[in-house]
């Protein structure tokens, strides 16, 4: 068991877990001390109960807390289990392109490890691959070759990943007051828009490219309400209002803080509406989410 490794994958989405487990010398004095006082199978617990209590310190891990801290574990989930599937399949992912969705998959993997760190025993458990059906067969618009068409898989995990950024920037008001775990679910945040930014860049080209279309012709980044996505009838809600359109807009808004923002800045609605990115709320998320499960289990626990 590798656990500087472990750490290693912590501290990526956590830059502060050595600070909130020790001081850096200490934690590796600790380590060696494993290695003379602790059989080896004892190590993992002992590693687990130092990041329980680490955690543990946080200070406002509340029933709210811990609510949204699992909504976003099982969106993690969600984004993992789709990744690990699509790599399983036999020629699917080739060559640089595999490399990029493997380092996606891990990041993904690693948010699930920090999220289930930071919950502890709350920590919702990984419903496994079997519970979800990403071809989205109960919809009106399934994807049934998600897994043996490589464009119809950017196709959903541009979906997924654009999905993940607009949940995680709608759920941080909620943690404010609570700064390391905001700390460290914008940076997920960030990573789940620099993993989308690049999938909808490896969407450019290929056999199914239509050019000057959002659909087959993405931007590297969300432009007005995309033209629904991918595949509207499915991807539609990814790009449109939350539930409170007010407070949760479509992508193609251009008012900020009140402001129009095209006539602030004299450019046009689709510059307007590229230079932000909106919220999503939750009830949308996890509506957007189940199409991807077999049962209807939802997202929220």
């Amino acid at each position: 068991m590798n656990l500087l490794a472990i750490l290693h994958e912590i501290e990526k989405v956590d830059p502060e877990v050595y600070g909130r487990l020790d001081e850096r010398r200490a934690i590796f004095k600790h380590f060696a001390g494993f290695g003379r006082k602790l059989a080896a199978a004892a190590v993992p617990v002992a590693l687990g109960g130092m990041l329980n209590r680490a955690y543990a310190q946080t200070p406002t891990l509340n029933n709210r807390i811990r609510l949204i801290l699992n909504y976003a574990l099982q969106l993690e989930y969600l984004e993992s289990n789709f990744y690990q599937l699509a790599l399983a399949v036999p020629g699917m992912i080739t060559g640089q392109a595999r490399a990029d969705i493997t380092q996606i998959a891990n990041d993904e993997r690693a948010h699930v490890n920090f999220l289930r760190s930071v919950l502890g025993r709350s920590a919702t458990p990984d419903p496994g691959r079997r519970a979800y059906d990403f071809t989205a067969s109960r919809s009106a618009s399934p994807v049934p070759d998600v897994f043996t068409n490589y464009y119809s898989f950017l196709a959903v995990a541009q979906a997924l990943e654009d999905t993940g950024v607009r949940a995680y920037k709608g759920a941080a008001p909620e943690l404010i007051g609570t700064n390391q775990i905001l700390e460290a679910a914008l940076q997920i945040h960030a990573v789940e828009a620099r993993h989308v930014s690049h999938i909808r860049t490896m969407r450019r080209g290929g056999p199914q490219e239509v050019a000057g279309t959002r659909r087959f012709d993405p931007k590297s980044w969300i432009v007005g309400d995309d033209e629904g996505g991918p595949q509207p009838p499915l991807t539609a809600p990814v790009y449109g209002p939350g539930v409170d359109p007010r407070k949760y807009p479509s992508e193609a808004n251009v008012m900020q803080a009140g402001i129009n923002v095209m006539q602030l800045s004299k450019v046009t609605m689709d510059a307007a509406t590229e230079a932000f990115d909106e919220p999503l709320d939750m009830v949308t998320v996890v509506r957007i989410g189940s199409v991807f499960l077999k049962t209807d289990l939802g997202l929220a626990g």
